[in-house]
């Protein structure tokens, strides 16, 4: 492909190369570069691709895009902004699949995960279709699943992507949009058929700095999507509602001011039922995940559904038959009287969350075992101590995946929110050894919530990911003290 051709959107300073040369690759990492490619310049968290120019030199790069003149001699343009070009050009150079697919975006601090594996599930037994998920636990094309990295990958992984779904006659694309891809323009470019927020609840303020900031972050996806679903129980909700260019349906439990309603909720300890109330009709739903959260969830998928155009009746009825989602309120079979179930809740709010449900139908104690992240927001870790012992009856405090961060620094964190709960508690900053305590503890009746990690399975140690799959902790220890 020409540069021009793949320039053909960008916004251009100026250019010191030659317009008409053959583009054969697009690259925004040297460690990936091939002769003959462009390489575009990035900044990153942790690096600058503006310092890796000669190295893409050397490797045989054709031409660069960047927002400062490189040193060494090599043709180059400048850019007002590299990101929202590398997003522009990786949607050129793979022939501009998004604008082929119908896609459906999902933002929120929580439930996104859940309602985009719901959202393809409906629409794939509504349709008949082949549904593309670019989400936190995979990628997905109809049946086949491949490893996820980020919950929203790099503009030009997405556009890859895109392009894949279209090959593979895919339709429809569901995707979580996070709010560092929002922030970092990762999804530049794309205009969205349906928009949808779940709510909003303190995370990510590392980057952010102020939920303000956060929820303008999340905001931006309504301005780039044809209509948009809304969840306006949430606080939030107006912040997203003034961001939308088009059409917005709303969506609610408390408010009957809403499009789309929950009525009659009846919640059991491993389902949820309700009443789905739309202008003039009622669809029975029956969602077999427990908890309220259950319910915007699945009201958020009808919401998606219906402003899809397709048959709400229809969706009504298949989400009952939609697999749950790894890591989410899973169930870990035991071969004991006590239940243990993991959960991704990495948030003060996902975490009440849990335990609320948790508490609802447990006939023993709740006890949680959890910590936090390294590396990320810390002004949440004793809020999140505070929530896990006023909510549980014991508490295990352990870590999640430290990063850069002295464990038990976190964990000190946590405990600061725990000083005035008289909930008894538990430190083993082991997450294995932690594990295997509280199963060695747990009581008859009991619910054992191992929650943060999820989906997960690994564990993060400064920038090393070590194997770390609960499913598998759980039954080592069985196995142990079985034999």
């Amino acid at each position: 492909m020409l540069l021009k051709d793949l320039l053909a959107k960008v916004n251009i300073v100026s250019a010191k190369a030659d317009m008409g040369i053959e583009i054969h690759g697009v690259s925004f990492d040297t460690r990936t570069l091939r002769a003959g490619e462009l390489f575009i310049a990035i900044k990153g968290f942790e690096s600058d691709g503006n310092d890796y120019v000669e190295d893409a030199v050397k490797k045989g790069a054709v031409c660069v895009l960047c927002e400062q003149a490189p040193v060494v001699d090599v043709p180059y343009v400048l850019v007002e902004d590299a990101r929202k070009t590398l997003a522009l050009v990786s949607a050129a150079w793979f022939g501009e699949p998004a604008s082929k697919l119908k896609i459906i975006g999902v933002t929120g601090t929580n439930g996104k995960t859940t309602v985009t594996s719901l959202i393809k599930c409906v629409i794939e037994k509504c349709t008949g279709g082949v549904v593309g998920l670019i989400g936190t636990n995979a990628y997905k094309i109809g049946d086949m699943e491949f490893p996820s990295e980020h919950t929203t990958p790099e503009s030009y992984v997405i556009q890859e992507l895109l392009s894949t779904m279209v090959s593979s006659g895919c339709e429809y694309v569901v995707m979580e949009v996070s709010s560092h891809a929002l922030h970092l323009d990762r999804v530049h470019g794309i205009e969205f058929d349906v928009g949808v927020f779940t709510n909003l609840s303190q995370d990510h303020l590392d980057l952010h700095g102020t939920m303000e900031n956060y929820a303008n972050a999340k905001a931006q996806l309504f301005a780039i999507s044809c209509t948009s679903a809304i969840n306006i129980d949430d606080e939030y909700a107006n912040v997203m509602i003034n961001h939308a260019k088009g059409p917005v349906l709303t969506y609610a439990i408390n408010d009957d001011a809403a499009d789309l309603v929950a009525k009659s909720v009846k919640l059991y300890a491993d389902k949820v039922e309700f009443c789905a109330l739309t202008i003039g009709n009622l669809h029975r739903v029956v969602m077999n995940i427990p908890g309220m959260f259950s319910v915007y969830n699945a009201l958020a998928v009808l919401a998606a559904v219906y402003l899809l155009e397709l048959d709400i009746e229809t969706a009504a009825a298949v989400i009952q038959t939609c697999s749950n989602v790894k890591g989410r309120a899973e169930i870990v079979p035991v071969p004991r009287d006590f239940t243990v179930l993991i959960d991704y809740a990495h948030t003060p709010d996902a975490l009440e969350n849990i335990i609320t449900t948790v508490r609802e139908f447990t006939q023993g104690r709740v006890v949680t075992l959890f910590g936090c992240g390294g590396g990320r927001d810390s002004e949440k870790r004793p809020l999140m101590g505070e929530i896990a012992a006023k909510l549980s009856d014991f508490v295990v405090v352990t870590s999640d995946n430290p990063r850069t961060e002295e464990p038990s620094a976190i964990i000190e964190d946590i405990l600061v929110g725990m000083r005035d709960v008289k909930t008894a508690h538990k430190v083993i900053e082991n997450r294995r050894e932690a594990i295997h305590w509280a199963l060695e503890n747990a009581e008859h009746g009991d619910v054992v919530i191992l929650a943060g990690k999820g989906h997960e399975t690994y564990q993060i140690f400064g920038k090393d990911k070590i194997h770390f799959d609960e499913r598998e902790v759980v039954a080592e220890y069985f196995n142990a003290v079985d034999s």
